[in-house]
């Protein structure tokens, strides 16, 4: 992941599929445009460019955030109410949890990332 692109993810994070899809349509686009990769699948454009799908990408910012702020396992919960299933302490958990040992015991961020951007890519 380019560390110039981290602050995309900060302002991004619509709550409605039909946001994400069009969101995803725009960097589908964009990325036709890059000289050299353009008879290239989407998803090898997209590896080229040292990038993830925009959920991906999201889900990135999410985990760098947890492991700025906690460094152990974290609760699940179960809620009623839908709108709760989105708040970022409950989109993070599972995924959290999910994570190798080696990833959430790195010593410092930027190793943490590095990580984290192998073990995302092993991701489908």
């Amino acid at each position: 992941m380019r560390p110039h692109l981290d602050y995309c993810v900060q302002l991004w994070s619509p709550q409605h599929r039909k946001d994400m899809d069009l969101l995803e349509r725009v960097q589908r686009r964009a990325m036709k445009m890059i000289r050299g990769l353009e008879f290239l699948s989407y998803e090898d454009r997209l590896r080229e460019s040292g990038l993830f799908i925009l959920e991906k990408r999201r889900l990135r910012g999410d985990l760098i955030a947890a492991f700025q702020f906690n460094g152990f396992k974290l609760k699940e919960g179960r809620f009623r109410l839908d709108t709760r299933k989105k708040f970022f302490t409950v989109r993070v958990v599972r995924h959290w949890n999910r994570l190798p040992r080696e990833v959430v015991d790195a010593p410092f961020l930027e190793v943490f990332k590095a990580r984290l951007d192998r073990a995302l890519s092993n991701l489908v």
